[in-house]
Order: C-alpha cells, then sequence, then structure tokens
C-alpha cells in the first residue's frame, strides 16, 4: 500500500474531488465550498489542500486569509470514514502548520462543536489550541450531520510558533495545560441526539452556560482530558 501524500490542490477537477468529498462527510443536505470559489480564494492566498494515496483523494482542508494580519481563518476539514484510522486529520493541520510558517501566518484561528468529543481531542488535545470565546447558534438552523442542536461553536486559536504547539509537532511531550477545574460533555453526541434528543439539547444549554461564564470570568479552554471527555480551563 503506497504512502499518503499531502499536497495543496492542483487544478479545478481536484477541487470539484474537494467537493464530493464534502458530500460524503457532511450529506447532500450541506452544501459543499464550490470549486470556483476555492480556485479564486488559493489564487488570493488561501489554502486548499489534499491527502492523497494511489491518486484519491482521502481528506481535504480549506483555509484563507483573515483581516488580520498574520492569522489564517481554517474554514473546512474533511476525511473520508474509510481513511479515519490513518489520522489524516492531525496530519493534514501539521501540513498547514508548516505552509502557514512558510508564508509568516503564525495562527489560524477556527470554529469547531464544542459538544463533538472527537474534535475536541482533534483541536485541542493533539493540536493544543486554546479558546476563549464561545459563539452561540453561530450557523443557525443546520442540515446534514449537524442538524437536531442550536450551531453553537468555540472559535479555536492555534498559535503556530507557541512552545505547545512546537512540542507536539516535533512529537515532544508538551507542558501540561494550566488547568483549574473541568466540564465534562458526552463522549458521542450523535448517539445521543439519536437516543434521547432532550438530553442532547440539555447537554447543549449545560455546556453553553459554563463556559460562557468560564470565559467571563477570564479563564480560557486549555487542555481537553480525552479519558474523561472533559475540557481543561485554566
Amino acid at each position: 500500500m503506497s504512502e499518503v501524500t499531502f499536497r495543496e490542490l492542483a487544478s479545478l477537477d481536484e477541487l470539484k474531488l474537494a467537493e464530493e468529498v464534502q458530500r460524503q462527510v457532511w450529506g447532500d443536505d450541506d452544501m459543499p465550498d464550490n470549486a470556483d470559489l476555492m480556485l479564486a480564494i488559493q489564487h488570493e492566498g488561501g489554502l486548499v489542500a489534499g491527502a492523497f494515496r494511489d491518486g484519491r483523494m482521502l481528506g481535504f482542508l480549506f483555509a484563507f486569509p483573515s483581516a488580520t494580519p498574520g492569522v489564517q481563518h481554517s474554514h473546512r476539514l474533511a476525511v473520508l470514514a474509510e481513511a479515519r484510522g490513518l489520522r489524516l486529520g492531525v496530519r493534514l493541520k501539521w501540513y498547514q502548520r508548516e505552509w502557514c510558517l512558510a508564508r509568516d501566518i503564525t495562527r489560524v484561528r477556527w470554529t469547531y462543536d464544542p459538544l463533538r468529543a472527537v474534535n475536541a481531542g482533534l483541536n485541542v488535545a493533539s493540536l493544543g489550541g486554546v479558546s476563549d470565546s464561545y459563539l452561540n447558534d453561530y450557523y443557525g438552523v443546520m442540515a446534514g450531520i449537524n442538524a437536531g442542536l442550536p450551531s453553537d461553536r468555540i472559535m479555536l486559536d492555534w498559535h503556530l510558533e507557541s512552545e505547545g504547539v512546537a512540542a507536539r509537532a516535533e512529537g515532544r511531550t508538551p507542558p501540561p495545560p494550566n488547568a483549574v477545574s473541568k466540564v465534562a460533555i458526552p463522549r458521542d453526541i450523535d448517539a445521543l441526539l439519536r437516543d434521547d434528543p432532550a438530553a442532547a439539547l440539555q447537554a447543549r444549554m449545560e455546556l453553553r452556560a459554563a463556559l460562557t461564564e468560564a470565559f467571563a470570568k477570564g479563564q480560557r479552554i486549555t487542555g481537553f482530558d480525552s479519558g474523561a471527555a472533559a475540557y481543561l480551563l485554566g
């Protein structure tokens, strides 16, 4: 079996393949980012990258410049279900870090659903992202795999040159997070939403209240305990 390679997408045809990857990951009801739009943004300094094996796209990442110099906004990251054992999500992010640092971009930020323990494990525990910004119902009513709950998000900051991020990138043990409290989340929000929608909504509201209160006190997310499925606040 050949190695997985990571590179920028090189043609409109590959960008259209990225549309299909998005449909497979998020469902037909969630409109993919359009190939023409991604092409224009790529030409203006954005990053549209893929993970390939044997010529097939298994994962996709889309990011673009922000209004703040040296800061990139990372908009989409998708990995096909059949490839999730290859750790392509974190590997695409390390590719993104190298790409950004080569262009004097030192911070990347993006939103994600804080109720999804798998995403918290990637974004916070594996990558070293931090956050002190909670966004209520950010996208409004959503379809596909995101349907059924208010679309709350946190805005994550990924400081590419911080000691914790650099240590993770180099395979070293990062310094322990400065944590004063924990906030637990469901281990599988999709299963909870399927089996007990009321409990899933309650989990959303409780997490919203806990993180909003913590951020108002000057705390921020500094880590994620994947074993306990709990945010570490410091």
